[in-house]
């Protein structure tokens, strides 16, 4: 369906057009007349739908059309660094052709001052994560009685990574009339509950993978004190230009970065702790092939995309199986191949099972003992 179909605003087309949009997706054809219409919304989409488009481009129609009343302002929260500023650039990128409109993007880990500074006079598009926005209203730097508009993406990764005391505190906060969206890639129950106090007879839309990844995942049962020499033995022997390996702290990500530093590899860690101009070469490092192994946190599970990524490994297991899918689905991305490994020792043994269970892998996957000695190049499972 292309995007004229929606009535959008010649400047609007014009910045599709530059940008290189070449139709609309699914998400969009769903989302943008009902978010046009004034609906609240609660939408579920895959990575890689196009759900940031499918309410940038309304939300800035809407702006037009109040365009020279009284000041009125559309937030965005989103739970990282990376994304708000993934959200930031699509925003600007859409509005290159509407004069005067102000977009503010704000986060942690950079000083504050420059965005204190940004929202003097206010803002029509403020692009957040919560941390950084109560800070900003702590400041006087925001009135949140200006806020009309309403938009919490990647809802589920808000309140798996804690925010939920936050989002409470903003909500508190702002104008009861107001038109809210909620953008969700799955819709756990924490979710559901969520939407429940938020969203006025919303519209409802869920939009399904398209295509499934092409992503063989492998399990390999080691003994823990084997587990970095068997995977030092599989960087060797798989050769892959680029990994991502996954921990679950902080610590065991800059640990486990420096001892592949001493064993020759070009590794470097990356965690909610890095600065964000150290987050940023890091990323770039990975991109460009400076760097061959990047040690993340679940930081690094959603919105960051490194095009070609051949394999992920779970040298710790995920806390949740949304996160083991958040974090797998950083490869086999647009139509690519994929290799996910994860390495399971006798702790991990039952809740692997129960990641297994609460997928829905069809016949469980299958799983065999090799320690770090004895590890072969065969898949010990695959399921694709």
């Amino acid at each position: 369906m292309p995007f004229s179909s929606f009535a959008l605003d010649p400047a609007l087309l014009h910045a599709l057009d530059e940008a290189g949009y070449p139709a609309a997706t699914a998400i969009q054809q769903a989302a943008i007349p009902l978010i046009l219409a004034g609906h609240d919304l609660l939408a579920t989409a895959h990575t890689g739908a196009g759900k940031t488009a499918a309410y940038c481009l309304p939300l800035l129609q809407h702006w037009l059309a109040r365009k020279g009343g009284r000041q009125r302002c559309t937030l965005v929260l989103l739970p990282t660094r990376e994304l708000a500023q993934q959200v930031g650039s699509t925003l600007q990128q859409l509005a290159a052709h509407l004069p005067r409109c102000k977009i503010v993007t704000a986060y942690g880990g950079v000083s504050i001052n420059p965005q204190l500074m940004a929202l003097r006079g206010g803002a029509d598009f403020v692009i957040a994560t919560p941390g950084r926005l109560l800070d900003l209203i702590d400041n006087n730097a925001l009135d949140c009685g200006c806020i009309d508009s309403l938009v919490l993406d990647e809802a589920d990764r808000l309140l798996a990574l804690g925010f939920a005391d936050e989002l409470n505190r903003i909500l508190a906060l702002l104008p009861a009339k107001r038109q809210t969206l909620l953008f969700s890639a799955t819709f756990a129950a924490n979710v559901q509950q969520l939407a429940a106090g938020l969203l006025q007879q919303p519209q409802r839309v869920h939009i399904a993978a398209e295509q499934v990844p092409d992503i063989v995942q492998r399990a390999i049962e080691v003994d823990a004190r084997q587990r970095n020499a068997l995977l030092l033995q599989l960087l060797q022997q798989e050769a892959w230009p680029q990994v991502m390996l996954f921990v679950n702290s902080k610590h065991d990500a800059a640990e486990l970065a420096q001892w592949l530093q001493r064993e020759g590899i070009r590794a470097a860690a990356l965690h909610g702790e890095l600065a964000q101009g150290r987050r940023e070469r890091v990323l770039d490092n990975l991109k460009n092939g400076t760097l061959q192994v990047l040690v993340a946190t679940d930081l690094a599970a959603r919105g960051i995309d490194v095009p070609a990524l051949p394999a992920v490994v779970n040298m710790a297991l995920p806390r949740s199986p949304q996160d083991y899918t958040h974090r797998i689905g950083r490869t086999g991305r647009a139509g690519q191949r994929g290799v996910a490994v994860s390495l399971i020792d006798a702790d991990s043994r039952a809740h692997f099972r129960l990641i297994e269970k609460r997928l829905g892998l069809v016949g469980g996957l299958e799983t065999r003992q090799h320690f770090a000695r004895q590890f072969q190049a065969e898949a010990l499972f695959d399921q694709a």
